[in-house]
């Protein structure tokens, strides 16, 4: 990567291309996706199990693809003590985190002889789709945290998880635990935009579900888009993406090592750096050199950096924030002095990881906030997954005949001039015998 001095032409249109990349999906990806929905809705389990044979498992059969309660007993004798424990941690600090996110019920009666409020419910049934890894060896436990909790603490009484198979026909024993512990109901042996399509429509072995969140490939994410509105989705997630904002004060060894944590998810991946110093510039990708050629997943890294990377410089941390504001990055990370007093200047971001000693992973695992987070610039509309995802909403509404007589002329008059006769109708029917109007 070259460094950058914005403001610059140069930067600029490298800025554009980060900015610009969006959730592309092309007609032929849409219809193969629309295929496998349309064919699970039609088919239900006959169809799933052909999917779920032909790309993940030959074992998988209709009796199978859900998890039995001796795979799970199975699955906590071969797991260590150190992965519980570190385990029943995550757990228990992303639960305090997402139990301050609970609503209540309220109801208002300041307006005389009106009665208004609202009330709160969850979701009867919510799915949460975990990828399965790199054939079950990677096994993503953390989606499990992140989708389970807050569902569970919304009140949601039936949460179904999906996950594709291993070769074998089995789940990696690590998520199964993690499913259980957080009470997950039900586990089923799916993946992709199949099982997503068993969640949304309903199988003889699944049940349709209200809700479905979770990270996934491109399929997933596309079938979700698709089934949005027939069930609630919490966001269609792109490429994960970094932004890190740091002064002459920050490691230059953490700075780099923070954007190939994201840059080794996948090409598509998108880390950047905006620096108020060009000897910190310059240190930060000297470092990333350095580190870039000890890394596992060096060619994806490379291949991100090279396509989404950018080492930019300005000319104050301020300028630097205004730019995050204008990328909404999914994770930014402030490696300054003083971070907090910057809080109040940060308008669109997923999450803000604030110091030298707060990298982006601690936030994937275990602080407590959700990793969910919308990406390719949503955060200037949307938020993280939340409680929220898993509840409705209804309103009340009662008005006394004092009260409906006080602003009926009112609503007659919006009524008609929206041209809704019947609207209006409605009101002054019920002032026949009071009122003239």
């Amino acid at each position: 990567m070259n460094i950058l001095e914005y403001p610059s032409k140069q930067a600029e249109a490298r800025l554009k291309a980060i900015i610009n990349r969006g959730l592309a999906f092309s007609r032929k990806d849409y219809n193969a996706v629309n295929r496998i929905l349309e064919d699970v809705r039609k088919s239900g389990d006959s169809a799933l199990v052909t999917y779920a044979r032909r790309f993940d498992s030959p074992a998988i059969n209709q009796d199978s693809i859900k998890v039995g309660n001796k795979e799970i007993d199975s699955a906590f004798k071969k797991t260590s003590k150190a992965f519980k424990a570190s385990l029943n941690r995550a757990v228990s600090q992303i639960e305090a985190f997402h139990r301050q996110q609970t609503r209540l019920s309220w109801i208002n009666n300041k307006r005389n002889g009106a009665f208004l409020g609202q009330i709160i419910n969850p979701v009867d049934a919510a799915g949460i789709y975990v990828p399965g890894g790199k054939e079950g060896k990677t096994p993503l436990v953390s989606s499990v945290l992140m989708g389970a909790i807050p569902a569970k603490i919304a009140g949601v009484r039936r949460i179904v998880m999906v996950t594709p198979s291993t070769k074998d026909g089995s789940i990696n024993p690590h998520l199964l635990v993690a499913a259980k512990t957080v009470g997950v109901d039900e586990i089923y042996k799916v993946g992709s935009a199949w099982a997503i399509a068993a969640l949304a429509y309903g199988t003889e072995t699944i049940s349709r579900v209200d809700v479905i969140v979770g990270p996934g490939n491109m399929y997933v994410t596309l079938a979700k888009k698709i089934v949005s509105g027939t069930v609630g989705i919490d966001m269609t997630a792109g490429p994960s993406e970094i932004l890190v904002i740091a002064d002459e004060s920050a490691i230059p060894e953490y700075t780099a090592a923070d954007l190939l944590s994201q840059a080794e998810h996948d090409a598509l991946a998108s880390a950047m750096f905006v620096t108020d110093s060009m000897k910190t510039a310059k240190a930060v990708l000297a470092a990333l050199n350095d580190q870039l050629n000890k890394l596992e997943r060096r060619d994806i890294a490379e291949k991100s950096l090279s396509k989404y990377g950018a080492i930019i410089v300005v000319c104050d941390i301020l300028a630097a924030i205004e730019l995050s504001n204008r990328i909404a990055p999914e994770h930014l990370e402030l490696q300054i002095n003083n971070p907090f007093e910057y809080i109040g200047k940060i308008k669109n971001a997923g999450a803000v990881f604030l110091g030298n000693y707060t990298p982006e992973p601690v936030g994937d695992y275990i602080a407590g906030p959700n990793h969910v987070l919308p990406t390719a610039g949503t955060a200037r509309f949307s938020s993280a997954l939340s409680v929220d995802n898993f509840i409705k909403k209804t309103s009340l509404i009662s008005y006394t005949k004092e009260a409906f007589n006080r602003e009926a002329k009112d609503i007659i008059m919006l009524a008609e001039t929206e041209g809704l006769g019947a609207h209006a109708n409605s009101v002054r029917i019920r002032l026949k015998d009071t009122k003239k109007v």
